[in-house]
């Protein structure tokens, strides 16, 4: 069956994510577009993951557990997981390969834990958006090794992508997919790269409200869980 997705969301948790995007208002936002599935996927940690797929049960939505993995190389990267519980792991795993620089909420905005009622249960105090030590090419092996899938974010952006650090989607880091923006001329970046024969997933990357689409791609699965949105992804790479 086909589902409507956005696997490119950021929470409050993000410290360019607005204080809007708690988990109750980005998931029933998803829900008012028409999606079917999502993937919450803050920089460098999943810690709002759990509330997000939380409310997303009471409301209908399945909620993929994310992250934006930022690389040694300052490459984004799409995590997605099959469950909570492996996504922690992982971000965990990150926590320790990250600089621990302190975040200055002044400059880059708070980052705020919540619950599933969109309680403040805490706030991050290093910086989520600075590079780990995982490179784009190790991330792929870590990533499996904690249960999920990877991919290049927004390939088509002239900062943060594989495509601007790199020139390419070189064939080492090609494993059949990558990420675009809701807006990407695809013919063009087909012109410009190495990606025939790659799936392009494209996704929202909203950092706000108002920045959520409407439901217009779709990805067939046997069934609604994140579970089968990891096991697509790991079916289906090269």
């Amino acid at each position: 069956m086909k589902y409507y997705y956005d696997f490119h969301l950021h929470s409050c948790l993000s410290p360019c994510g607005d204080e809007d995007m708690t988990p109750n208002n980005l998931v029933n936002m998803a829900k008012l577009l028409g999606l079917d599935v999502i993937a919450l996927t803050d920089h460098n940690t999943c810690e709002n993951c759990p509330a997000a797929v939380e409310v997303g049960k009471r409301v209908g939505i399945c909620v993929v557990p994310g992250m934006e993995l930022s690389t040694s190389e300052d490459i984004h990267m799409v995590c997605l997981f099959p469950d909570v519980e492996k996504a922690l792991r992982f971000s965990a795993y990150v926590r320790e390969h990250t600089s621990g620089i302190a975040n200055r909420p002044e400059i880059y905005g708070r980052q705020l834990k919540m619950n599933s009622e969109d309680a403040v249960i805490g706030e991050e105090s290093d910086l989520l958006i600075m590079a780990s030590n995982i490179s784009v090419e190790q991330a792929y092996d870590i990533v499996r090794e904690h249960g999920g899938f990877v991919y290049p974010a927004h390939i088509d952006r002239d900062s943060y992508s594989i495509t601007a650090v790199l020139g390419d989607v070189t064939p080492e880091c090609n494993h059949g997919f990558a990420g675009i923006s809701y807006d990407a001329d695809v013919k063009q970046l087909q012109a410009l790269y190495s990606i025939e024969g790659t799936q392009l997933m494209q996704s929202s990357d909203a950092h706000y409200l108002e920045n959520m689409k409407e439901a217009t791609n779709t990805i067939e699965l046997p069934e609604l869980s994140a579970q089968a949105v990891v096991d697509y992804f790991k079916s289906r790479a090269k």
